[in-house]
């Protein structure tokens, strides 16, 4: 094992734990650091398992944010023309599918606008160049996105901001901004940011409007919401946040709880009554949340910092705990060895909450660090993840540039951890049901096989896996759902070529990601 490594397990042990590291997580750490040591610069091969039964094809929720708010992912900056935006979204949305990612988070809704044909709010400036301006020629970026995402085969999450109205680097504030339709919601922090009173009942039934909109019209695969509730303190040059007019009218109504349970509380009825309009409009429809990484100094013991409890309002806890979400992705952007933000410490505890079993996909921050060193650390994060969530792996990396703009982590995670193509994982509290398997015809030609298929319910199916070996060696593939047939070649080199495929099968995965059953079926020759 590498010294470095050696190090991180030798204080995470003695300063965490000096009574004695629990069996669990030390063993995940020992096993993932030992397997990984050079893994991030070592190409690794993909050897099909020998088994008499077909192995199911992989599950892990792989994605990453694309921020719009800054122009920091996407579009590179405002204004650009139709066709290079759409240029832009295509070369990122054909990255994700090359390296073998299946979702994408795109922030729709960065402050109160709209990179999306909206008649709750305007255009995005930070899109078109002018808030309230269309694109021209006309076109929806969101439609654009989730058909380029669907045919690649990757899902298409939502991102939006439900708080704030105005980033400070949002340039002009238009007339048909909230904060000039709406000014009793908005309030002014000195740092130049808006933000809309999460308290008030007018900003609860707004951002919910804004999003049962888009669960509505768009075909989405998921709605996210990441770690702006309440702002920052530094937004408001730590000072309190200005809420004291919706605080007083609380408090003359006969409240009586503190100012920061009222608080929390807004948020929490916003959270949950949120939730609950999404699954009866559309059930499947996930719901994701991504606060801060750390809930409160002190939980565990171990961990220090910023508690977004007491300063964001943000009881995240709560909201794993009671299930009123459907994925969770808490900001564990701390590498492995920081004692008091430890990677593993922070997911292991956060593992220890989930107890409604939701989807625990943590985020990551691999960082503009090109470096062979940082390349390791984010490989090792996920190595220890999976080991950490065998039965529910996934995660999220911010950004998307970080991966795209850094070609060592992208080598590392292609030639290991994704070389293999995967499903996202299912989800059963919210739809258990199988889809009908396809109808398969097989033909063979001079040791090639060709599958075509047919389905009864096509709308249904977002992807198909062909299963198929060599004598007994299973493999597979994910294919699109927009295609319906499947060429497997002998192999070329000169020691297997007298082995052939025996048998296959074709098994269809809908937007959910139950799987149909699977039939194996002969090759004739």
């Amino acid at each position: 094992m590498p010294h470095s490594h050696q190090k991180i397990i030798r204080q995470i042990s003695i300063e965490i734990f000096p009574s004695g590291f629990p069996k669990k997580i030390s063993a995940i750490l020992i096993f993932s650091l030992l397997i990984l040591g050079g893994c991030a610069t070592t190409k690794s091969t993909v050897t099909p398992s020998v088994t008499s039964e077909i192995p199911k094809a992989m599950r892990e929720f792989r994605a990453a944010w694309i921020a719009s708010v800054a122009n920091i992912n996407w579009p590179s900056k405002p204004g650009l023309p139709v066709d290079k935006q759409k240029e832009e979204a295509i070369e990122l949305l054909n990255y994700l599918e090359k390296n073998n990612f299946n979702a994408a988070i795109l922030q729709v809704r960065p402050q109160a606008d709209a990179l999306y044909k909206s008649d709750l709010e305007p255009w995005s400036y930070y899109l078109t160049g002018k808030q309230g301006a269309a694109p021209a020629p006309f076109y929806d970026p969101l439609q654009f996105w989730i058909n380029e995402a669907h045919a690649r085969g990757i899902e298409l999450h939502v991102w939006l901001n439900p708080y704030r109205a105005h980033h400070k680097d949002g340039k002009e504030i238009t007339e048909q901004s909230i904060i000039k339709k709406r000014p009793e919601l908005a309030l002014y922090l000195k740092e130049g940011y808006w933000w809309l009173d999460p308290a008030l009942k007018g900003t609860q039934d707004h951002s919910t409007a804004v999003v049962m909109d888009l669960v509505n019209r768009y075909d989405i695969d998921g709605v996210h919401f990441d770690d702006y509730f309440y702002p920052y303190p530094s937004y408001n040059g730590n000072a309190d946040f200005p809420d004291t007019a919706s605080w007083r009218m609380y408090q003359q109504s006969g409240g009586q709880l503190s100012k920061g349970d009222w608080r929390r509380n807004a948020v929490n009825v916003f959270i949950e009554q949120l939730y609950k309009k999404i699954k009866a409009a559309k059930p499947t429809v996930k719901f994701g949340l991504s606060p801060f990484g750390i809930w409160r100094p002190g939980y565990p013991a171990s961990i220090t910092g910023f508690d977004q409890y007491d300063q964001l309002y943000a009881d995240a806890k709560l909201w794993l705990n009671k299930g009123w979400i459907d994925y969770f992705t808490p900001q564990l952007y701390w590498p492995i060895s920081r004692i008091g933000q430890s990677f593993p410490v922070l997911l292991g505890w956060w593992d220890g909450e989930n107890t409604m079993k939701r989807h625990l996909w943590p985020g990551i921050s691999a960082g503009r660090d090109t470096t062979a060193a940082n390349t390791t650390e984010a490989i090792n994060q996920l190595m220890i993840s999976r080991a950490m969530l065998p039965n529910d792996p996934g995660l999220v990396f911010w950004s998307i540039s970080s991966v795209t703009k850094n070609p060592k982590t992208t080598r590392a995670l292609i030639e290991g951890p994704y070389r293999q193509k995967a499903l996202v994982p299912a989800s059963p509290w919210l739809d258990n049901k199988q889809p009908s398997p396809p109808q398969v015809k097989v033909t063979s030609q001079g040791g090639t096989v060709i599958l075509n298929w047919q389905h009864p319910d096509d709308k249904d199916i977002f992807r198909w896996v062909v299963y198929y070996t060599y004598g007994s060696n299973w493999s597979y593939t994910i294919v699109n759902s927009n295609e319906r047939t499947f060429t497997i070649k002998p192999p070329k080199d000169g020691i297997t070529t007298q082995i052939v495929i025996t048998k296959v099968a074709v098994s269809a995965v809908d937007r959910s990601g139950n799987e149909s059953t699977i039939k194996e079926i002969e090759v004739r020759y």
